[in-house]
């Protein structure tokens, strides 16, 4: 006898819900235990709590989450822009013409030859030769000697002071660690002899650097040579503000490169135009503030760095060569087409699919071999 067991499926619930006092379905899950929540506190009235005032912090990694923590990044200040004195500007100096130190040596030299003939010790030749009256002499006394000292400091002031301006050149005058002011005038002048003089060129000037260290957009190491155009706007800033001007602008060319990436060589006109305007940019902002104007900074000369430029040289030529090999390819696929194409085209042969292929692999590797001896 044997026993026959069937399974039956239980119905499907009904969505409209049991009928009251009906059993309880069974609860699936065994192991846990469920708590029911009354309905009433989930909405109670209770008066909303005050607001928390939020500070920013740094939110921390909750433990198990795998959350990473949240860091607040520093507000990027505007770099400071480099200053001098601000008192420290360009002004003319006071001078007088040359004509009034000419004067006043001649003068100098006029009061020694009185004195001289007062004094008694003139020969008899120069007087005779300067037909002035032969003179005993009073002999050298004290007021001949104050005679010789005022006679002789306006001579030296007169003729010391003299000063030769030339055009595109300004003098920097100063007295005792103080600026006096600046001379740009030209000709004979005169000024006084006490003040320090130097010399400063205002002329429109260029300057070709030596290779610098550069890098472009993807930090490939370059070596750049930059022409740059500028002259000396303030020469007060330029010459009292810095040590050396002509140093310092070296320095802010090679600050410059650092910041601004270079195209390297072979590159479009365009990019160097772009990378020549930037740099022009920060050097100006950066010279104004010891006087010097700079027009143009641009890079004449770009190469790869010594220990970078044989690698970069072998990447350019597989380049070359794979850009040649392509048109090569190219070149000999539509000389190929071409040629199986007229053959069946004016009914000259008549090929199946095999012999199409062969006759296609054979003219490729003539073309190809014709094309690898004669260049394409």
């Amino acid at each position: 006898m044997s026993t026959t067991s069937s399974t039956t499926t239980p119905p499907p619930p009904d969505p409209a819900g049991p009928p009251e006092g009906a059993a309880r379905p069974v609860r699936l899950i065994q192991n846990e235990a469920t708590t029911e929540i009354p309905v009433h506190l989930l909405f109670r009235d209770d008066p909303e709590p005050a607001p928390v005032p939020l500070r920013p912090a740094v939110v921390g990694r909750r433990q198990g989450t795998g959350e990473q923590p949240r860091v607040r990044r520093p507000v990027a200040t505007p770099r400071p822009a480099p200053q001098v004195d601000p008192a420290l500007a360009e002004r003319p100096a006071r001078v007088l013409p040359g004509a009034a130190g000419v004067l006043a040596g001649v003068c100098g030299a006029a009061g020694c030859a009185v004195t001289s003939w007062w004094a008694g010790v003139l020969p008899v030749p120069a007087l005779e030769a300067l037909r002035l009256p032969a003179y005993g002499g009073a002999g050298l006394g004290p007021a001949q000697w104050a005679a010789y000292a005022g006679a002789g400091a306006l001579g030296l002031f007169g003729f010391g002071g003299l000063a030769r301006g030339r055009t595109g050149r300004a003098w920097v005058l100063g007295l005792f660690g103080r600026y006096r002011g600046t001379v740009r005038r030209t000709g004979l002048m005169w000024v006084n002899p006490l003040l320090l003089r130097r010399r400063v060129d205002v002329r429109l000037r260029h300057w070709r650097s030596e290779p610098m260290p550069a890098a472009d957009g993807n930090g490939v190491a370059l070596r750049a040579v930059t022409l740059v155009v500028w002259r000396v706007r303030d020469t007060a800033r330029a010459v009292l503000g810095v040590e050396d001007h002509e140093t310092y602008l070296r320095a802010c060319v090679e600050a410059a490169l650092a910041r601004v990436p270079v195209e390297p060589p072979g590159t479009s006109r365009a990019s160097a135009d772009t990378a020549g305007e930037a740099l022009t940019r920060l050097v100006a902002a950066d010279a104004a503030a010891i006087g010097v104007e700079v027009f143009a900074v641009r890079p004449v000369r770009v190469e790869y760095a010594p220990e970078v430029a044989a690698a970069m040289h072998r990447r350019r030529i597989a380049a070359l060569d794979a850009v040649q090999r392509a048109s090569l390819l190219t070149s000999v696929v539509d000389s190929v087409e071409d040629t199986v194409t007229r053959l069946t085209t004016r009914g000259l042969v008549d090929l199946d699919d095999y012999e199409r292929k062969a006759l296609v692999k054979d003219l490729t590797v003539a073309f190809c071999a014709g094309r690898g001896e004669t260049g394409p």
